[in-house]
């Protein structure tokens, strides 16, 4: 693990800006202080909001798209360029493994500004020719406006994956943005911001600043009087906080929150398969994916083959340095998130959990016991009134739940006031089909996980979510369409 302490400075209208504190960002891997991120107050981050506007009101505000479409091919070829980088400042603050920043953020970081390169080279809007019954004609036609200075409140699981997904779509949109990214992660959003600069981004276009949430740089953005929208990722208490900060000014908003996924398992599915990829979709990134499952509803029949496979999937995890190849499962992200995720650990045996996998914390040996981490844990032997089954963990955890009848699975699924993901696993694709359409998700798979085109909905109903990103979803909220009608 790299051990140099390293300033994180905020970056406003084409600078970098100390704040006027700093605090010491803490690795979860060993407890070891890596960085001093610099504090942004309500003075900095108002600076911030206003070179935003002054770039949307000035040069940038005319940028057409093939320029917008330039630079963001410019901006993921800086990616590329500074791709170790980048790894280095996910792993640093993440503890993730490397292998997986490697694959997961980084390549995506990369995808992401390619691919709204694309979509907004690409997308159009409707156009009527109207005949009216009094005989007179009309075209008429939208055109796309951007939205305007926008916050970007990014959490802490994926910090470069989820921040160039906002950020892409923003920028090509021809907006502003102002970052706040986690306070546990904010090295790749101030190491975005250099790229970005080499890249030719505009003073005031992108724009970081860095602190907590209430009473601090999270709360002074989204209640600043000057933004237009704000797109967040995170905890669904968080998003019911930002709705109540923009209700008085009636911005938009678009929120990716919670999940308490389920995935179904039925007795015709091909096991191999289906435990890989449970494997999967309980384990990875330590279960701090907001797509992680953590409800197993198993058809009786398979439910001991089931749970055997995935309790020897459990075990075999190696959790570890992560920069060693052989290791795979990272920590959680800091002591204060392990203490919750431990609460649970205690609550699923209160609740007369069996514990097939995990349980507890390991021990790693001495500097490794300094970290955040957990073992991957599985139980039996609950049912959804259990608040480990009912509430979000957010960790490497899964209850395994059987069912016997179709009709059932779909009940237990959908029994949860979260509507993000799900995954059905079975042979019979008709029942696929069936099933997977029933779920009140806004995502559901079929024999798989995490397997995403980047043009699709991404999103979720309940407390999971309110909007749609992806493609062309996710123009429909970095820009407000305006229909222009002309007589002929």
């Amino acid at each position: 693990m790299p051990v140099n302490r390293v300033p994180v400075r905020n970056f406003v209208d084409g600078l970098f800006v100390d704040g006027p504190s700093s605090f010491d960002k803490v690795s979860p891997v060993d407890g070891v202080v890596v960085a001093d991120v610099h504090l942004a107050d309500s003075v900095l981050v108002d600076r911030a909001v206003q070179a935003a506007r002054r770039a949307l009101n000035g040069p940038w505000g005319a940028t057409g798209v093939p320029e917008r479409v330039a630079l963001l091919r410019r901006v993921a070829d800086g990616i590329e360029e500074r791709f170790d980088d980048f790894v280095e400042a996910e792993v640093r603050d993440t503890g993730k493994p490397a292998s997986l920043a490697r694959q997961l953020d980084v390549g995506r970081a990369v995808v992401n500004f390619r691919q709204f390169a694309d979509t907004v080279s690409s997308e159009g809007l409707d156009s009527f020719l109207t005949e009216l019954p009094d005989g007179r004609r009309a075209l008429n036609y939208a055109v796309r406006k951007p939205l305007g200075v926008l916050a970007v409140v990014v959490p802490w699981n994926l910090p470069l994956l989820l921040l160039t997904w906002k950020v892409a779509p923003a920028l090509a949109c021809g907006n502003a943005v102002v970052v706040k990214p986690s306070e546990e992660t904010p090295s790749t959003a101030t190491l975005l911001a250099e790229v970005m600069a080499a890249a030719g981004v505009p003073a005031g276009v992108y724009n970081v600043v860095h602190g907590y949430g209430a009473s601090s740089a999270g709360e002074y953005l989204t209640t600043h009087p000057d933004i237009d929208g704000v797109t967040f990722t995170g905890e669904s208490s968080t998003g019911s906080a930002i709705m109540r900060a923009v209700a008085p000014r009636v911005r938009p908003v678009s929120f990716e929150l919670g999940g308490k996924n389920a995935a179904v398992v039925f007795a015709d599915a091909d096991l191999d398969a289906t435990i890989q990829g449970l494997g999967r979709s309980v384990f990875t990134n330590t279960g701090q994916v907001c797509l992680c499952t953590e409800r197993v509803y198993v058809e009786r029949p398979v439910f001991e083959a089931v749970a055997d496979g995935l309790t020897a999937f459990a075990r075999g995890l190696v959790l570890g340095d992560p920069y060693e190849a052989s290791t795979t499962t990272g920590p959680l992200i800091s002591q204060a998130h392990r203490a919750k995720v431990s609460s649970y650990l205690d609550l699923a045996v209160e609740a007369g959990a069996e514990v097939l996998a995990g349980g507890g914390i390991p021990d790693l040996g001495a500097d490794l016991n300094r970290g955040a981490w957990i073992e991957p844990t599985l139980w039996t032997g609950l049912d959804n009134t259990a608040r480990v089954v009912r509430e979000e963990v957010f960790g490497p955890v899964a209850a395994l739940v059987p069912f016997e009848s179709e009709d059932e699975a779909v009940r237990l699924a959908n029994d949860s006031p979260y509507g993000l993901a799900s995954a059905v696993w079975t042979t019979n694709l008709q029942r696929g089909h069936r099933v997977a359409q029933q779920m009140r998700v806004g995502m559901s798979w079929v024999n798989t996980w995490y397997l995403r085109d980047l043009r699709s909905p991404f999103g979720g109903v309940g407390l999971s979510g309110i909007g749609r990103e992806g493609g062309r979803h996710s123009m429909a909220f970095y820009t407000e369409p305006t229909n222009v009608s002309v007589q002929l």
